[in-house]
C-alpha cells in the first residue's frame, strides 16, 4: 500500500468502531437482561460470572476475529468500505496476524488508550496494535 490516501485514518475507523459497538451491544444486551435482570446495567462489579465474562468479552473477540478472517473487516469497516490488510504484502493477514492484532488492542488501550489515538498521528495511520500485528486498515479498492 503504497498510496497514503488509502490509509484508513481516525475518525473513519473511529466510526466503524462505533457501528460495531452498537451491533454487538445490540446482539448482548437483551441475552445479558435475560440472564441477571436489569439490575446487571446497574452493577458497579467487573463482571457478574462466568455467563458475563463468555458474553461480553469471549464473544465478541471470536465475533471479531471470525469476521477479521472471512471478510478482512468488521461490519462497520465494512459498511464503510474498509478492510484490514497485512502492511508488507497489502493482503490478507493470517489468522495468527488478526489474534495477534486483536490482543493488541489491550496493549494499545493500556496507556490512556494511547496505542489507539497513535492511528491519528501515525503517518501510515497504524495503531499499536496494527503495528504489533503488521496489519494497515485501508480503504477498499474496490469503493
Amino acid at each position: 500500500m503504497k498510496h497514503e490516501s488509502k490509509y484508513a485514518g481516525f475518525w473513519i475507523r473511529t466510526a466503524a468502531s462505533t457501528i460495531d459497538t452498537l451491533l454487538i451491544l445490540a446482539i448482548i444486551a437483551p441475552i445479558l437482561t435475560a440472564i441477571y435482570g436489569t439490575d446487571y446495567w446497574l452493577s458497579e462489579s467487573a463482571s457478574q460470572g462466568v455467563w458475563d465474562l463468555l458474553i461480553s468479552y469471549f464473544f465478541p473477540a471470536a465475533a471479531v476475529i471470525v469476521f477479521w478472517v472471512y471478510k478482512s473487516a468488521t461490519p462497520g469497516k465494512m459498511l464503510l468500505k474498509l478492510e484490514v490488510v497485512d502492511a508488507n504484502t497489502g493482503g490478507k493477514p493470517s489468522t495468527a496476524k488478526f489474534i495477534g492484532r486483536y490482543l493488541g488492542y489491550y496493549l494499545a488501550a493500556i496507556p490512556l488508550m494511547l496505542g489507539i489515538f497513535w492511528v491519528g498521528f501515525d503517518k501510515r495511520k497504524q495503531g499499536w496494535h496494527d503495528k504489533l500485528a503488521g496489519t494497515l486498515v485501508v480503504k477498499n479498492s474496490d469503493a
